[in-house]
């Protein structure tokens, strides 16, 4: 076990803001945090804790203002941001509390553009878009608009499409967060499955105690740093 390579490892992270008073806000603070090859972890805390931001720095839609992130040994920062961007694009699914699902395409046409965006859709891709689909109970509704869809049918287009590239990371941001009970658990199952059989490391961020309950492990957000609450299972 000792010998996997860790898929990701943040190390003395810190992100700030400047203010315009001079001083700086600081959101986070020497982050230290190491996953596994296929380990789900939930990131826990109060709204305004730096939850949403320590993903954005795990996903590589921002950068630290100190310390290092390495996403399958590489570290980001010696990527520029085209480079960034291809990696963030193969080795990273997103699902987010709001879908973000475009209304003008189909479900299918959704769910592959992060495909699209890397390059095209290869042979295979679009079956494997298909597949997901289906997976995820929607196999029947590939022509359909987001509009023609309920919102947990949306978030189950989004979880899809965030595994079209087969990353290796799955971040989920407040996925169960607009959901109701029995919807939320739906998705929660999701996850979990699609985690499972695609071996993806998921890291949830979530208020959802009953989400959280799935995740191997779980950590908490407070004043800035991050602190282990231990197995969740």
């Amino acid at each position: 076990m000792n010998d996997i390579q860790p898929i990701l490892e943040l190390d003395a992270v810190s992100k700030e803001y400047p203010q315009p008073d001079g001083r700086a806000l600081v959101i986070l603070q020497d982050i230290d945090l190491t996953a596994q090859p296929g380990e789900t972890l939930a990131v826990v805390g109060p709204s305004g804790s730096g939850k949403s931001t320590l993903l954005n720095l795990i996903g590589a839609l921002d950068r630290p203002t100190a310390g290092t992130v390495r996403l399958g040994g590489q570290d980001l920062a010696e990527l520029d941001d085209a480079k960034l961007a291809a990696l963030r694009n193969r080795q990273v699914g997103f699902v987010f509390q709001l879908h973000h699902l475009l209304a003008q395409c189909t479900v299918l046409e959704n769910v592959l553009l992060p495909a699209l965006a890397a390059g095209g859709v290869a042979p295979g891709t679009e079956q494997r878009g298909r597949d997901l689909l289906d997976r995820v109970g929607l196999g029947e509704r590939l022509d359909q608009r987001p509009a023609q869809l309920s919102g947990g049918e949306c978030q189950r287009v989004a979880v899809a499409r965030a595994l079209i590239n087969s990353p290796r990371l799955v971040l989920a941001d407040e996925p169960t967060g607009s959901l109701d009970r029995a919807t939320s658990r739906a998705v929660a199952d999701l996850l979990v499955d699609l985690n499972r059989s695609e071996d993806t490391t998921l890291i949830v961020v979530t208020h959802s105690q009953e989400l959280t309950a799935r995740m191997d492990r779980m950590l908490a957000l407070r004043d800035g740093g991050l602190e282990p609450l231990g197995k969740s299972r």
